[in-house]
């Protein structure tokens, strides 16, 4: 067992380093340690602000990526539609042509077709005109057949 004296002196110099240790050293030990926890605390603060914010973003980019894939998808949609139009009008305009010459075309063929009938009944007309004559020369060459033929006509014309 260690002596009285030891103890004393031992208490006396454990008490005088504690006091020096309180006086100088424990007020920087805590402030140091309290200053650690607040910038721990401060950059778990931060973190998840910037987590937060990271979040918000992504939001963000992805609200952007869905908005920019509406404006494509609208913008194929109206390409589309605007090509459909172009080709139903250029079919329409083509189908309208389409008419139009066969309307000129069957107009220009019922023309030929009424100038031809026309030619024909003419030539046609000429023709019963040249054999009339013809007919009606020899027939009247004789004076009796003449009066027949007059008579027979004054008879038909009177029937009629």
């Amino acid at each position: 067992m260690p002596s009285i004296g030891l103890l004393f002196w031992t208490l006396i110099a454990f008490i005088l380093v504690f006091l020096i240790l309180r006086k100088f050293a424990w007020k920087p030990i805590l402030k140091s340690l309290n200053e650690r926890e607040r910038t721990i605390a401060e950059s778990i603060a931060t973190a998840q602000q910037v987590k937060a914010e990271m979040a918000k973003l992504k939001n963000e980019n992805e609200a952007i990526l869905a908005k920019a894939r509406e404006e494509r998808a609208a913008m194929i949609k109206d390409a589309k539609n605007a090509t459909d139009k172009m080709i139903a009008d250029a079919k329409e305009k083509a189908r309208n042509e389409y008419d139009r010459i066969l309307k000129e075309a069957q107009n220009a063929i019922e023309q030929q077709k009424m100038a031809a009938l026309i030619d024909v009944k003419n030539q046609v007309g000429n023709l019963v005109i040249e054999v009339a004559e013809k007919v009606l020369r020899r027939e009247l060459s004789n004076k009796a057949e003449q009066e027949k033929f007059i008579k027979q006509l004054a008879d038909d014309v009177k029937l009629n």
